[in-house]
């Protein structure tokens, strides 16, 4: 015996929507060109909600708005000595070290009576000695730009300069933030120049005196003519 058509679209429907309302506790994935999240209804809902975009796909809140795996940049200036500035950074790291485990015997061998106060005092000046400067170079060191290069879009500066422990470290800057020369008030002639952002106050310095620039039209097109 058939059913009237209108009985039989009664009965799809119904096994439609208890197929729908089956479905495990999350969102089911229809696969397609274009994605979207179906999400089944909880005990207290009886509406099924379709959002249309992509399932998971979860954008990192430190993500940049360029790929900078993906990037050619060209470099528009060098700095030759920054290696020497890395080797001077990276010994005088090695001697502050060496003094800071030498410095605890020599304390051990005083208060035993096995070494004189003139010993003490020497290591203790060598050892204060060594930190200070340790500071003052890696503190001039981190600020020196080695090298500088431009995207070919030439709207992102890659900036590379030393850390602390004397490894190479990349900032990457919109053109549009930094400060041309004439606005961090240096003249074109002065052997050490500032590199400055209108969004930080943090500075870095380069020489076009002892570097060099490789781009002349990329250097323009940051720091002006």
């Amino acid at each position: 015996m058939s059913l009237p058509p209108a009985m039989m679209k009664l009965v799809l429907l119904r096994r439609l929507t208890s197929h729908v309302l089956s479905c495990s506790r999350g969102s089911c994935l229809l696969s397609g060109r274009i994605s979207y999240t179906l999400e089944c209804p909880s005990p207290r809902s009886s509406s099924v909600q379709i959002h249309p975009g992509p399932v998971g796909a979860k954008v990192p809140t430190s993500i940049r708005h360029y790929d900078t795996a993906t990037q050619n940049y060209s470099m528009i200036y060098n700095l030759p000595q920054i290696k020497l500035l890395r080797a001077v950074s990276r010994l005088k790291l090695l001697q502050t070290a060496v003094t800071a485990v030498i410095l605890p015997p020599v304390y051990v061998l005083y208060f035993q009576g096995a070494a004189s106060f003139f010993l003490v005092s020497y290591s203790t000046g060598i050892a204060v000695f060594a930190g200070v400067m340790l500071y003052t170079f890696s503190h001039f060191f981190r600020r020196v730009v080695g090298r500088m290069y431009l995207d070919p879009s030439q709207t992102v500066l890659k900036v590379s300069h030393l850390t602390f422990w004397g490894k190479r470290h990349d900032m990457y800057i919109p053109v549009s933030d930094v400060m041309t020369i004439g606005d961090t008030g240096d003249s074109a002639n002065e052997t050490i120049l500032k590199l400055k952002r209108y969004s930080s106050p943090e500075t870095l310095y380069f020489s076009v005196y002892f570097g060099k620039v490789v781009d002349r039209r990329g250097f323009e097109k940051v720091f002006g003519t």
